[in-house]
């Protein structure tokens, strides 16, 4: 087995020591069974994160980093992680040990049971109800709408296979939403069930505000309903619009020629607002930019 840990970081200097103290005793036990190599993804960090990557380096050969030029988001990092991660099986992990290196163990040991996907599944976390009320909702809109298959209560922490990385980098999209990937992709796949734990230190650069951004661009990524359901809701929207035509005829009331009037204009207005959204998603996608440019004075790649 040649297992490489992709850790993607954003000014998380503070975290990377504490993270790897939890991390390597994980590491020299995989090491019995092959090769291990851990990754860091630095997004662009501002902070002493690339030095801190670099004295770990300097004590432990198998680490290794890829700096990107600019901050291109969690979702673009990954995909930077899975283009060019070597190893024949590949695991993401965040350093804020929300995620508990220790379940690395449970991941391979499934994979060598022969899945190719295994992933946490995230059945509680410490934060605002209201919140975790949310996420829960989010994955559940985000299923029942998806054009293919969504898993439940899963994000990136998660091992895959070489094969499932090279179905999933197949996608060419200025917005990659990798764990609706994981689900389209199909193969054996198995969740462990577990709670998110506490940061370990430092604080989530994830504000409301980016997890909204996240969630509309994510359900776009997912599903075609939006432009797909003025078809369906078009015959109850010519009912009512004939009906309450009928009606302002039939009483001449001008209320109801101005609410027919409101009508025509949320149905036609919504219509184009989800055109206009999916028209700018191609446009992005046929402009063919990449979604990330490795900064190569501060990169050190895995060798074959």
């Amino acid at each position: 087995m040649f297992l490489t840990v992709i850790c993607p970081v954003h000014n998380e200097a503070a975290v990377i020591p504490l993270f790897f103290a939890r991390l390597l005793p994980v590491v020299k036990q995989l090491a019995a069974r092959g090769r291990v190599d851990v990754l860091f993804l630095n997004n662009a960090s501002i902070d002493s994160t690339f030095d801190v990557i670099s004295g770990l380096r300097k004590e432990h050969p198998f680490v290794y980093v890829i700096s990107l030029s600019a901050n291109v988001g969690y979702q673009r990092s990954i995909e930077c992680g899975l283009r060019n991660a070597k190893g024949d099986v590949i695991t993401f992990i965040d350093v804020d040990c929300e995620d508990p290196p220790e379940m690395l163990l449970e991941f391979v040991k499934l994979h060598q049971q022969g899945y190719d996907i295994v992933y946490g599944e995230r059945v509680a976390r410490e934060e605002n109800r209201i919140i975790s009320w949310m996420r829960k909702l989010f994955y559940r809109l985000v299923r029942s709408v998806a054009d293919e298959d969504f898993i439940l209560d899963m994000a990136e922490f998660a091992l895959l296979t070489a094969e499932v990385r090279e179905a999933i980098i197949k996608d060419q999209s200025s917005f990659p939403f990798i764990r609706s990937s994981i689900g389209r992709v199909g193969f054996r796949r198995i969740g462990i069930p577990y709670r998110r734990q506490r940061r370990i230190g430092g604080q989530s650069h994830y504000r409301f505000a980016q997890m909204t951004i996240f969630a509309i661009a994510g359900t776009l990524a997912a599903s075609t309903l939006a432009l797909r359901l003025p078809i369906y809701l078009f015959p109850f929207w010519l009912v009512l619009t004939g009906a309450l035509g009928a009606v302002q005829i039939h009483t001449g009331n001008p209320w109801i020629q101005l609410a027919n009037l409101l009508l025509a204009c949320v149905y036609f207005g919504g219509t184009l607002a989800f055109i206009a959204l999916y028209v700018a998603r191609t446009y992005k996608n046929g402009l063919g930019r990449p979604n990330f440019i490795i900064h190569r004075r501060y990169t050190h790649l895995q060798p074959d």
